[in-house]
């Protein structure tokens, strides 16, 4: 008997009729009808396609100025194009979280410069040089998403910089926002010896294709992407990454991964056990876009990046729909790819397959200057290159050096500040943009960074450092734009308590953390011990006394890594 057909007690309530299944609230896909209600990002891109931004600042900002700009474009639309406000001077790292936008952010602008693949040539990397110098006040850093990032700009000059831009072939379309950004690829594509395909025409294709089109310009957030015959970029953080594979039976081709991302829930991205031929990787890229613009979260802004979609569904059901819905066909069965027996990074000198040499360099942290540019485009074509390329790890590369150039390269290039002999430290050390400019940020980055790298080659300079390339990540704020979750020694800014009591600028310390970028490498987030912090003057004392306990510590060849899994919680301290 059903309770609304049970009969009242003498003296009892009536029973209360039964309640309908509750519907299972929708999480914002669009696939399954879920369109409201929307957040408020949802809800601007819905008003107007972000791309149509460009017009505004064409034709109205740039002509009235900052005060003109509607809060919308502002905050939401901009950044389409690239732009983020920048933060406002003298704004300490406590009020990062109190404050609203307008009381943290400055009238000039950050500006990211899509360099997909990180290929330049000589006219783009002076016109990279000239605009700093003119526009922005000669700031340009190499972030770890091969871009290069202006500071300073002004909404007025943006039509002059896109001219300029857009001559050499360069943009700054969907660098931000909602949308595919930058596609990584490998520096050494179409000059290496271990590579048996250059991908460098699919990554064309799917910026010729895909970038500003509007069919892919409201996504629920953004989607990283990474395109590499070698395994020389950071595949697993990517929302999707092809990497390179011989088929036993079909030959050269790529392994397709997806749901990869970093920030407060990090998640690795997984193998779909498919091989892609290159031909086929624009489609396949656009199949898995598809899939992230129909099925991803838009209700929820924390759950709206594709890893939460692959993780809920698993590699099978995300598979299928891929093949059934958006292809169209099955896609072949593939090997996972083989892994070297070292991580590669590029820097030092390397033997091309023409037999010309390319030269890896490295700034500090990713920061340099204009003017820095201007002179390496002066020293590169001394050198008779007209080829420089950008790395996920803010280094940069000199293509096509006759052999007998290579050791006046390598001198020409410390004489501007970029070393291609650098010590562990300024090798292994990245630093996201921090306080000095981030409105998210909370602590200062890169001239902590600059300030570590000099006090651990003097303080360390004792070391025997052979084979310990220890990787340290410094980031303002829990976002992990430099990857913090995957470094030997990753450092998140936040305020910490001082040796007085008061509240300091410092870091929450993960250590042990990595990439599957090498055989025998197992890659995770490391170890995040309860309490293990350190203020931010602090940091190269602490990071020296872990260092000797490490080399001290561990066996023959071990890695950091493995010597933080094994080691006593007293020695991480």
């Amino acid at each position: 008997m059903a309770v609304s057909e049970i009969p009242a007690r003498p003296g009892n309530p009536p029973a209360r009729p039964a309640r309908a299944p509750r519907r299972a609230r929708g999480e914002g896909q669009w696939a399954l009808g879920h369109r409201e209600p929307l957040n408020p990002n949802e809800r601007i891109k819905k008003d107007d396609d972000p791309l149509n931004v460009r017009e505004r600042i064409e034709n109205i900002y740039a002509h009235r100025g900052f005060a003109s700009i509607d809060p919308q474009d502002l905050r939401g639309r901009f950044r389409w194009w690239g732009l983020y406000t920048q933060r406002k001077a003298g704004i300490d790292g406590g009020r990062t979280a109190v404050l609203e936008p307008h009381e943290l952010e400055d009238e000039y602008f950050m500006l990211r410069v899509r360099v997909d693949g990180g290929q330049l040539d000589l006219a783009q990397l002076r016109t990279i040089a000239e605009i700093s110098r003119e526009f922005a006040r000669d700031t340009a850093d190499i972030t770890d998403r091969q871009n290069i990032q202006y500071h300073w700009i002004r909404v007025e000059d943006m039509p002059e910089i896109w001219r300029r831009l857009e001559s050499v072939g360069l943009q700054t379309t969907e660098a931000c926002g909602d949308c595919p950004r930058i596609v990584l690829g490998s520096p050494v594509a179409g000059v290496a010896e271990a590579e048996l395909i250059d991908p460098t025409p699919a990554i064309d294709e799917i910026v010729r294709r895909y970038v500003g089109d509007k069919q892919y310009s409201n996504l629920p957030r953004k989607f990283k992407s990474s395109i590499s015959w070698l395994v020389d970029t950071p595949y697993e953080a990517n929302d999707i990454a092809f990497l390179g594979v011989d088929h036993p039976e079909h030959g050269p081709g790529f392994d397709l991964w997806v749901g990869g991302g970093l920030s407060t829930n990090p998640m690795l991205a997984q193998r779909l056990g498919v091989w892609v031929p290159l031909a086929e990787v624009p489609d396949v890229w656009a199949g898995v876009v598809g899939i992230f613009r129909d099925y991803g979260y838009r209700r929820l802004r924390n759950r709206a990046r594709l890893k939460f979609l692959v993780a809920d569904w698993g590699v099978a059901k995300f598979r299928e729909v891929l093949e059934k819905e958006y292809l169209g066909r099955t896609l072949l069965d593939g090997p996972a790819p083989e892994l070297p027996e070292k991580p590669i990074d590029h820097i030092g000198v390397h033997t091309q397959r023409d037999g010309r040499h390319y030269v890896g360099a490295a700034p500090v942290v990713g920061r340099v200057s204009g003017s820095q540019l201007a002179q390496l485009a002066d020293v590169v074509e001394a050198h008779g290159s007209g080829r420089v390329r950008l790395t996920p790890y803010q280094k940069l590369l000199v293509l096509d050096v006759p052999a007998e150039r290579t050791e006046s390269l390598v001198t020409a290039l410390r004489g501007i500040g970029l070393e291609a002999r650098p010590s562990v430290w300024r090798r292994g050390t990245m630093a996201c943009t921090g306080i000095e400019f981030c409105k998210l940020a909370i602590v200062e980055t890169k001239a902590r960074g600059e300030e570590l790298v000099a006090r651990l080659e003097e303080r360390l300079a004792d070391a025997d450092l052979t084979d310990a390339d220890i990787s340290i990540h410094l980031n303002g704020c829990p976002n992990a734009c430099a990857r913090t979750q995957v470094a030997d020694i990753g450092l998140k800014g936040q305020l910490v308590t001082g040796p007085d009591g008061r509240q300091v600028e410092g870091f929450q310390v993960h250590l042990g953390g990595g990439l599957g970028m090498a055989a025998g490498q197992t890659a995770g987030f490391g170890r995040k011990l309860r309490g293990l912090k350190t203020t931010a003057e602090e940091l190269p004392e602490y990071v020296e006394r872990l260092v000797r306990r490490y080399l001290a510590g561990r066996t023959a060849e071990e890695t950091f890594a493995n010597w933080v899994i094994r080691a006593d919680e007293e020695e991480l301290r």
